[in-house]
């Protein structure tokens, strides 16, 4: 038994996470609609726990609980609300200390030995969210594989996938799609010992 850790992020096709500071997941550069909202519903229920950076978390701490109940919101976000409410959740922080929903709490400056003991311990999927903790993630050897909804724009600047410069990363593709709006789906595995020196 041995859990997988996916960064699942949305890009632009730039890759690109963020346009300005402060985005947060939220730009306006993004198309998500009804149907593709679906599909992060279906993935979501479908992992085994979740790993989140401490603005990352808050964020989704800050929304979606109440968001489940609101009546004013269509189902599928209702829908999204209670699955991440509910999920195992793993909040990678060096401030705080506790968090409800569902959620243990590591010491960033010590979190890889116990992500490492994760990691061996789940059976499925563990979501990864968050550039830092990804970065972290595949310095150690420890990301599995990126899912990427790529949307059809180039922003030029803005925070990158990753922090800093991770040098080539080696890549297999597993699986691509399409969804509305041109949004398309890559999944890649990363090779075991894929981060590569650069010459």
């Amino acid at each position: 038994m041995t859990g997988r850790f996916v960064y699942w992020m949305n890009v632009s096709a730039d890759l690109r996470i963020e346009q300005a500071a402060g985005e947060n997941g939220g730009g306006s550069w993004m198309r998500i609609g009804e149907s593709l909202h679906r599909e992060f519903n279906a993935r979501a229920a479908r992992l085994a726990v979740m790993v989140q950076g401490r603005t990352m978390y808050e964020i989704m701490e800050a929304f979606w609980p109440a968001a489940r109940q609101n009546e004013a919101y269509p189902d599928y976000i209702r829908e999204y609300g209670e699955i991440w409410t509910s999920a195992p959740k793993v909040l990678v922080s060096r401030h705080r200390t506790d968090a409800d929903f569902n959620t243990r709490v590591l010491t960033a400056d010590d979190a890889i030995p116990e992500l490492t003991a994760l990691r061996e311990e789940t059976d499925g999927d563990i979501g990864v969210g968050g550039a830092t903790i990804a970065t972290h993630l595949l310095q150690a050897g420890l990301l599995d594989e990126l899912m990427l909804f790529v949307h059809p724009v180039i922003l030029g600047e803005g925070r990158p996938l990753f922090d800093g410069d991770p040098g080539p990363i080696e890549l297999d593709v597993i699986e691509t799609a399409q969804f509305e709006a041109g949004v398309v789906l890559h999944r890649y595995a990363v090779r075991p010992g894929g981060v590569r020196a650069r010459r």
